[in-house]
């Protein structure tokens, strides 16, 4: 009995140090992407994201934008600030609503994209996007579940890009 039960916790342990190999993989690709990012695009991965997502949708507005990158609204509003510092990014206000600011891509930013490496919106984005819908929702219930049985861990860093992490 005490056999299998050994038995059992090494093939776990053995299981266990394989899923943080993979865990080490994903980090370390995303890392490479985001360095990838800097150097040839010139901008964060956050920024080319955001970027990205304005020259598909242009007009789009500042929640919208906040919306489609799952971060919260004043961390859209701090890349947009950037992008429009930079040039690449236009806000305009049109209509009868002076409040409502869209947003556009300059000709600068289509440029940056442009020359950007691929994807545009972050390896790990793009993988999860890629999935089919029942990997996805297992892999979201699986890693559910180890966040709930971690220790210490932080969950204001659900609206964090991950290359400001």
């Amino acid at each position: 009995m005490k056999r299998q039960s050994r038995k059992g916790s090494a093939a776990k342990q053995k299981k266990m140090l394989e899923v943080l190999e993979l865990f080490r993989i994903v980090f370390k690709s995303i890392q490479r992407h985001y360095k990838s990012v800097r150097s040839r695009a010139g901008i964060g991965g956050a920024q080319l994201w955001a970027l990205a997502q304005v020259a598909a949708c242009p007009g789009i507005k500042v929640g919208q934008l906040a919306q489609a990158l799952a971060v919260h609204q004043s961390t859209a509003s701090n890349l947009i600030r950037d992008l429009e510092g930079s040039g690449m990014l236009a806000r305009r206000r049109q209509g009868e609503d002076q409040r409502m600011v869209r947003l556009y891509a300059t000709s600068k930013g289509l440029i940056v994209l442009k020359r950007a490496p691929r994807p545009l919106i972050g390896v790990l984005q793009q993988a999860l996007s890629d999935l089919p819908t029942s990997d996805l929702d297992a892999l979201h219930r699986h890693l559910g579940l180890l966040v709930a049985s971690m220790r210490g861990t932080d969950r204001s860093a659900r609206g964090t890009p991950l290359s400001e992490l």
